[in-house]
C-alpha cells in the first residue's frame, strides 16, 4: 500500500469527527480564500476553488461561511493576508515528508514546523531535497469492495485514469491534474465509492518503516497535521497493517 493511502488509512481510523470539525472548517476556508485571491471568485472557471467549495459542501459548511471565504479572497470582504508555503524533511524511519501550509506569519509557522521535526525525530530538509520522489496528481481514494486489480484497474482506465495503486481494502486511482474532473465524475458513473478526491503529491516509490521506529513516526505525524497552519502533509511510508493494528 502507498505512504499516502496508508497514511489516509491512518488519519481515518484515528480521526474524531467533532473534534477535528473545527481544524477541517480552517483548513476549507483558508484553501477557498486563497483559491479565489490567486484565480478570481469564479468557481466554474477556477479548478481550485470549485475543488475548495466542493470540499465545504460534503464537510456540511454553512453556504455563508462558503461565501465570506470566496469574497475575502477577491477582497470584497477584508480579511487576513495568507501566504502559502512548502516545508520539505525526513520523518523518523527515513520517510520523506512534504508539508504545505498556509499562513499569515511565515517567520513563526517555519519555526514552529522546524521545532516539530526537531523534538519527534525528523530532520527539515532544503527544498527539493524530497519533492523529486513525488508526482502531482489526481489521487481518488476508493473502496475496493471485492474488486480484483485487473477489474479495477480496467476501469479506472476507461474512466481516462493513468493508474491503479492496489489494495484489498481501499485503493488509489491517479490522474493528471487537469483530468480530475472529467475522471472523478466518470468513477462516480461507475458507481465506484470514492472515500476521498484531491490534488496532492503522491509518492513514486515508498519507505517500508520497521516496528521499532512505527510509533514515534505516527506521534510525528499527528503532531505536523496538528498544526493550525497545515494544509496538507505527503509522506511515502509504509507500515505494515500488522504493526498498525498494534498501535491503534
Amino acid at each position: 500500500m502507498s505512504g499516502h493511502n496508508k497514511w489516509a488509512k491512518v488519519k481515518h481510523v484515528k480521526a474524531k469527527q467533532d473534534a477535528i470539525r473545527g481544524r477541517v472548517f480552517t483548513r476549507i476556508i483558508k484553501e477557498i480564500t486563497i483559491a479565489a485571491r490567486n484565480g478570481g471568485g469564479d468557481e466554474a472557471a477556477n479548478p481550485r476553488l470549485r475543488k475548495a467549495i466542493q470540499d465545504a459542501k460534503a464537510a456540511n459548511m454553512p453556504a455563508n461561511n462558503i461565501e465570506r471565504a470566496v469574497k475575502k479572497g477577491t477582497g470584497e470582504l477584508e480579511g487576513v493576508s495568507y501566504d502559502e508555503a512548502t516545508y520539505e524533511g525526513y520523518a523518523p524511519g527515513g520517510a520523506a515528508l512534504i508539508v504545505d501550509v498556509v499562513t499569515d506569519n511565515k517567520n513563526r509557522t517555519v519555526a514552529d514546523i522546524r521545532h516539530i521535526f526537531s523534538k519527534h525525530g525528523g530532520n527539515m530538509a532544503a527544498s527539493g531535497a524530497v519533492s523529486w520522489m513525488f508526482e502531482k496528481k489526481g489521487i481518488f481514494t476508493i473502496t475496493t469492495e471485492g474488486k480484483s486489480e485487473d477489474e479495477l484497474l480496467e476501469i479506472a482506465l476507461e474512466c481516462g485514469a493513468e493508474d491503479l495503486k492496489y489494495d484489498p481494502e481501499s485503493s488509489d486511482i491517479l490522474s493528471a491534474p487537469a483530468d480530475f474532473d472529467a475522471v472523478k465524475a466518470a468513477l462516480e458513473k461507475k458507481g465506484l465509492k470514492i472515500e476521498k478526491a484531491e490534488i496532492g503529491m503522491y509518492p513514486k516509490n515508498t519507505i517500508k518503516i520497521e516496528a521499532k521506529d512505527a510509533a514515534q513516526l505516527l506521534r510525528f505525524m499527528d503532531a505536523i497535521e496538528e498544526h493550525d497552519d497545515v494544509q496538507h502533509v505527503y509522506s511515502n511510508f509504509d507500515i505494515d497493517d500488522e504493526v498498525l493494528n498494534q498501535l491503534q
